[in-house]
């Protein structure tokens, strides 16, 4: 087994990291797959992420996902919110009885910089920049604020978001806590202003985030 994280979010809602070490026969001795991915590597990821659902929860009915236009997996009696992502040979997946939910995960790389301007607005920027003197945890906080707003754009999951004036960080200060983890304050705007909070985890160069409400 290569669960690499495991939380109880709260007695409802589940979050986990699997780090993909097996073959893909491991995963499809208990993931359908219904949806094509011709590459080995994505396919790889894509199984991984959806056999980690019933590790949170036994019951959860993998086979009965269904993929919405906007490419978002849902179950049709809403009996689990869920949300899976993948980097890398690590598999995301959060999954809640009762709330909506999204999660990222994404590992820490310099290029990330080189398409901020696409993502962060200038208030964020101006924050993000008191930080530029120590350049590894700068670029470590960019891919936090990516991360934290691609768990956003998954939480809502109706696509067409601009993650530069749809997805705004509220406040002026970021603060990482002894234990690693942050709690970012956004507000979503697409339709009518909604504050939520990302939580984030760090495990070295890898980025953990996720949204419940």
């Amino acid at each position: 087994m290569s669960i690499f994280f495991q939380h109880s979010i709260n007695s409802s809602t589940s979050l986990g990291i699997w780090k993909i070490e097996e073959p893909e026969s491991f995963f499809l001795e208990k993931v359908p797959v219904k949806q094509h991915v011709s590459h080995p590597y994505k396919r790889l990821q894509h199984l991984a992420g959806r056999y980690l659902l019933p590790f949170l929860y036994e019951d959860f009915p993998l086979e009965e996902i269904l993929i919405a236009d906007t490419r978002k997996p849902f179950l049709q009696d809403e009996k689990y919110h869920f949300s899976i992502s993948h980097c890398a040979n690590y598999a995301a997946a959060i999954a809640s009885s009762t709330s909506r939910v999204g999660v990222d995960i994404e590992l820490v790389s310099p290029t990330i910089e080189r398409i901020a301007h696409k993502f962060l607005n200038e208030h964020e920027k101006d924050i993000l920049l008191d930080w530029q003197h120590l350049p590894k945890l700068y670029i470590q906080l960019i891919t936090v604020m990516w991360s934290a707003k691609e768990a956003i754009y998954k939480w809502y999951g109706d696509g067409q978001v601009s993650f530069q004036n749809h997805i705004l960080m509220k406040g002026d200060k970021i603060t990482i806590n002894p234990n690693e983890t942050i709690s970012l304050p956004f507000i979503f705007c697409k339709h009518e202003a909604i504050r939520v909070t990302v939580e984030v985890k760090l495990f070295g160069d890898l980025v953990l985030a996720w949204i419940v409400t």
